[in-house]
């Protein structure tokens, strides 16, 4: 699989943002930093993989409509991260109950979270320069023909 730095960048800037909502929504919930700083720590690592993964396979998607394209985009992949947010805080706290409160909250969070993100990305070139440039080349070539 190729590397892309775009995705690697959204990957990042995702995941800055979605481990402190995590980690302030764990504390809140569990009463205890530590549980937070865990669920949340341990989400840097699953969460990114995660998501590298969803990128990718969202970059190959032929929705074309931008408004279509983040809806459908934010709600799968909320129900990736609301599984992995749900099975970390069952297994960090040890009760399920936990774990599910801590996923039910974030479904309204991430997801209002992550449409503005998406919102933001769309508008940033940033590693879309070949992108960019066959598609340009592609527009000379079909006014070239007309």
């Amino acid at each position: 699989m190729k590397l892309s730095k775009r995705h690697i960048a959204k990957t990042i800037t995702w995941r800055a943002v979605g481990t402190l909502d995590t980690l302030l929504l764990s504390w809140y919930i569990s009463n205890d930093i530590s549980i937070g700083l865990k669920i949340g720590g341990l989400e840097l690592i699953t969460k990114m993989l995660l998501y590298y993964g969803h990128e990718r396979l969202w970059f190959r998607s032929k929705i074309k409509s931008s408004n279509k394209r983040h809806i459908l985009k934010t709600f799968s992949w909320r129900a990736v991260g609301t599984l992995d947010t749900m099975l970390l805080g069952w297994l960090i706290s040890g009760n399920p109950l936990t774990g599910l409160k801590i996923g039910g909250a974030e479904v309204v969070t991430k997801m209002l979270l992550y449409f503005g993100h998406e919102k933001i990305w769309y508008r940033i070139n940033f590693g879309l320069d070949q992108r960019i440039r066959k598609k340009r080349l592609q527009q000379l070539r079909e006014r070239r023909k007309l």
